[in-house]
């Protein structure tokens, strides 16, 4: 049986289906293909994978609906934040009281992200979720593609959305080209016990091998951190047993929060950069990882896929009542130009932030320490710099600007 949409989203995980709820209040028929469906029972132990969800993702998700379904599961926000580097006088701290904001942003696990949208999205009169299942062929007419999905389902669409991660199918099936690099690191993520309580402050140290990141739990003395190194490094602290990596761990961070004591798994993956040519050709619209990745060491990966996802529902959104077709490339370069551009600053701004804590250059150590005592003294330089961190700052679709604007669509 052949099924027809206007929106195919190929991935069901937090930016496609931001996405979908983004597109709640039209009569655009989607459909959403994912393989996996996640657990909804969540463990005592929180996911390692988390989110730092800025002020512009917390105001999408809370326009979409999906924010009462987060804050009934689990949350943690931080109030302060602290940055500095080993061995040197290089230090700056940012306060949301003194930024006159209620926080600086959210911890969340994915799943939780996830699942609440899931609950939004599963409400939808013009959704239908296939999950799981995956695409198995993608074939491009003039005016629709021909989709077959692994359960023998056929489907058509005016569009198909790549939401489907790094390694995504969409783009692949488009013959997308990449621009990439590795960045030569891998990420550890684990849940840790600290001896002293976390306080609400996220922290991150900078040392020749990479930075480190104390993100806050809900609990008082959890943390998920994320730890970047060399590769052939990642692979000796992950085959240690738990007493030596603690050990390491607890060096490596200064002993700022006392002993470490990691809980539960220890996982690596690699950290690389990419950024597709397109993001958008006839027929098809990149989002999320799928169009782009940078490194995690500013927690933006996932707060640039939201802002993807809600304005590329704000340009369908333009498009569809315009009565043109949200499938033509001609109707999607708007997107694309937006998109792209917020992405290629953001991935620059990370490899410079990247590159100028690189070594341990006694000259470049000086420099680092001279510019961050700069930023914390010289006047509105340090609002500047959490407005971006928030996500204040940019081309911001509207659903990152104020609350209730959904309803109006």
């Amino acid at each position: 049986m052949m099924q027809s949409f206007d929106i195919t989203i190929i991935g069901g995980g937090m930016v496609g289906l931001t996405l979908a709820a983004a597109l709640k209040n039209t009569d655009l028929r989607i459909a959403i293909v994912e393989g996996n469906k996640p657990a909804e029972d969540l463990d005592l132990l929180p996911d390692v994978r988390v989110s730092a969800l800025s002020r512009a993702s917390e105001l999408i998700l809370r326009n979409v609906g999906a924010w009462p379904g987060i804050e009934r599961r689990r949350l943690s926000p931080y109030n302060a934040m602290e940055v500095w580097e080993q061995d040197s006088f290089a230090r700056i701290e940012f306060n949301a009281n003194n930024l006159g904001q209620p926080n600086l942003g959210h911890i969340v696990e994915n799943r939780v992200i996830q699942l609440a949208l899931l609950d939004q999205v599963s409400k939808q009169h013009n959704v239908t979720m296939f999950m799981p299942a995956k695409c198995q062929s993608m074939v491009m007419g003039e005016s629709e593609a021909w989709l077959t999905l692994d359960n023998s389902q056929s489907l058509t669409t005016k569009l198909v959305v790549g939401a489907d991660g790094a390694n995504s199918w969409v783009r692949q099936q488009a013959d997308i080209p990449l621009t990439n690099w590795d960045y030569g690191h891998s990420a550890i993520v684990a849940n840790v016990k600290t001896e002293r309580a976390h306080d609400s402050v996220a922290r991150q140290s900078f040392s020749p091998m990479g930075p480190l990141a104390f993100l806050p739990m809900s609990e008082p003395q959890m943390s998920s951190i994320v730890w970047s190194t060399d590769p052939n490094r990642a692979e000796q602290l992950l085959a240690m047993p738990d007493e030596e990596f603690n050990k390491h761990l607890s060096a490596e961070f200064d002993m700022k929060l006392g002993r470490c004591k990691v809980i539960g798994e220890r996982q690596a993956f690699p950290l690389k950069m990419r950024y597709a040519r397109d993001f958008a050709l006839e027929r098809i619209a990149l989002v999320g990882d799928a169009a782009h990745t940078i490194h995690p060491l500013a927690g933006q990966g996932v707060n640039l896929g939201l802002l993807d996802a809600a304005s590329l529902a704000q340009t369908l959104v333009n498009i569809w009542k315009e009565g043109e077709d949200i499938g033509l490339r001609s109707n999607l370069r708007n997107y694309e130009r937006w998109r792209k551009a917020e992405a290629a600053k953001m991935i620059a701004a990370m490899q410079g932030f990247k590159d100028l804590f690189e070594g341990d250059n006694p000259a470049k150590k000086l420099f680092r320490g001279i510019g961050m005592k700069l930023a914390a003294q010289l006047p509105g330089a340090k609002d500047e710099i959490m407005k971006r961190a928030l996500g204040l700052k940019g081309e911001l679709p509207e659903l990152a600007k104020a609350l209730n604007y959904s309803h109006e669509l």
